[in-house]
């Protein structure tokens, strides 16, 4: 009696310390993150000091307004929003939900509009004439902070300490690589344009208003330059160069050490894999998985997915092609859900994880979306809870410019009224709902996305986390339809207590009755979690699949 006693505790004991299976889309940590995007410039004035009212002499850098025909305008100015001005709504963007902020580059750029190139008009695009760098993307100092963006004693450095002291806010760089500034076809050669100065201020490049071709290749200040063009009449910069490898890499090293989390890197597709490879070795040697997503402005997967290989430097990339499926989902209220499903590749995709990428619906360089409220508040319930790292673009919690291409409204200032107004509006309400319960979620955060149904109105799937101590199911369910509608979930359904977590609900779901019913309100979402092991064999057979074609 006692040998049986001992061989069943020992059989239990065997069962209770065997591994247990782990399942999960992603180890990235920055997956827990949720971005929301700032254009520095173009957020808030914090400082008016810091505004450079007078600079620029016959070619002023301060609201340069565009003017369509029908009264609307654009900016291609200085508009004053800066670090302080985030940092003042730092308890904003935190409320809303968000982890990290990613702000459009506050590198140095010239101290004047670019007198070259052809005149910007409103609504017009790849023309640089009479426009300032108040995006950022014009370096002319890859190590010095712009002065429109500090203020005494704010700094980057004190900047990004302070967002994660007082809001546990991450900070995003926005680095650049294969351009400069404007760099020729001015009537005569403007201060800083094609020019680059190293950490110390010593200029060390300058395209001295030369066309690409006309660079002498033994002048040692064209060595920095490619002589072909890249982009309109921006310097570009020739990747092949040692001494500007090091240049920039020593300055994306530079930034990690004033605070920055993560980088965002502009236009990578127009720099070779070999120098990202070479880039990513260095920072991670001295900063082990370091988080970086690239701009490849492009919508086929294929050609995005090379950057995210080990081979390319493993860097993940915003998701152009979901983007594409969301927009035209969410503007279209005759929609189907069963055209997101593609652009997941949860199997068998090109990227090295499809769960690392960044997911947005709209940014500054294309037009925002041009969706209702409802048509907003369905996008941003998909995106905080299907797979990938979401991304918000600023204003788009209120619908703020929405249709508007670059120059046509897009990027036009935000403001503090704008926020003020955005905290009681119905996107913003929506939203911070969503994103918060992302943030309390670690399934909605990493875990495997199961499709159940994806059909007209109704989305319908589970994300499934069991990884470190931690075994979640999430089940997300999203209606954007007019209408409340039922919902009726068998498949893969286990038995225990299914937590709302949108609201004060439970549900027990019992083995004789493995099924979930409740009805989601027009335009709603409900998250329902069940914490505990994993038994059911077809569920964990799927999530095996998963794993094994990601």
């Amino acid at each position: 009696m006692v040998a049986c006693d001992f061989q069943n505790t020992s059989k239990e004991n065997t069962i209770n310390h065997k591994p247990v299976q782990e399942f999960y889309g992603t180890t990235e940590p920055f997956a827990k993150e949720a971005i929301y995007f700032v254009m520095t410039d173009r957020f808030v004035d914090g400082d008016p000091s810091n505004n450079q009212l007078d600079q620029g002499g016959e070619w002023p850098t301060f609201d340069l307004p565009l003017v369509g025909e029908n009264g609307e305008t654009a900016n291609v100015g200085y508009m004053g929003g800066d670090l302080k001005g985030v940092l003042n709504n730092g308890q904003y963007i935190s409320d809303m939900g968000f982890t990290a902020v990613w702000l459009t580059p506050i590198l140095d750029n010239p101290d004047q509009a670019f007198s070259g190139g052809e005149p910007i008009e409103f609504g017009g695009a790849f023309k640089d004439g009479g426009k300032t760098g108040y995006h950022g993307y014009w370096a002319n100092n890859f190590y010095q902070i712009d002065e429109h963006y500090p203020s005494q004693n704010l700094g980057y450095k004190e900047y990004t300490q302070q967002m994660r002291q007082q809001y546990g806010l991450k900070s995003v760089f926005d680095i650049v690589a294969n351009h400069g500034s404007p760099s020729f076809g001015m009537p005569n050669d403007q201060p800083k344009f094609g020019e680059l100065y190293d950490i110390d201020g010593k200029l060390v490049a300058d395209h001295q208003n030369l066309k690409p071709e006309e660079l002498d290749s033994n002048n040692p200040l064209h060595a920095l330059f490619r002589h072909t063009p890249d982009i309109m009449q921006l310097s570009n910069l020739d990747d092949r160069n040692t001494k500007l490898q090091e240049y920039l890499i020593g300055s994306y090293l530079y930034w990690i050490e004033q605070g920055a989390d993560a980088f965002r890197i502009d236009t990578i597709k127009h720099v070779p894999h070999e120098f990202w490879k070479r880039m990513s070795d260095q920072i991670r040697a001295k900063h082990p998985g370091f988080f970086m997503f690239g701009e490849s402005f492009d919508y086929n997967a294929n050609f995005l997915a090379q950057h995210t290989l080990v081979k390319n430097g493993a860097i993940s990339v915003l998701d152009f092609v979901g983007k594409q499926a969301i927009v035209a989902t969410f503007e279209n209220p005759e929609s189907d859900y069963a055209d997101l499903e593609e652009y997941l590749y949860l199997t068998h995709g090109p990227y090295a994880n499809p769960y690392d990428l960044a997911t947005f619906y709209d940014n500054h360089d294309m037009p925002r979306m041009n969706a209702t409220d409802n048509g907003f508040i369905d996008a941003n319930n998909w995106l905080f809870t299907s797979r990938g790292i979401p991304v918000l673009y600023q204003g788009s919690e209120l619908g703020f410019m929405r249709g508007k291409a670059e120059h046509q409204g897009n990027r036009n200032y935000l403001g503090q009224s704008n926020i003020e107004l955005a905290k009681g509006h119905n996107i913003h309400n929506a939203l911070t709902k969503i994103v918060n319960t992302r943030k309390n979620v670690p399934a909605l955060q990493s875990g495997l996305q199961v499709n159940l149904e994806l059909a007209g109105n109704k989305a319908a799937f589970y994300r499934v986390l069991v990884k470190d101590g931690v075994s979640q199911i999430a089940l997300v369910l999203l209606n954007k339809s007019e209408q409340e509608t039922n919902f009726l979930i068998e498949k893969y359904m286990q038995a225990g207590s299914w937590v709302s977590q949108m609201s004060d609900d439970n549900l027990s779901i019992t083995e004789s009755s493995l099924n979930l019913q409740t009805s989601v309100a027009a335009h709603g979402v409900q998250v329902w979690l069940r914490q505990g092991p994993i038994s059911d064999p077809l569920l964990i057979d799927e999530l095996q699949r998963l794993m094994d074609n990601k």
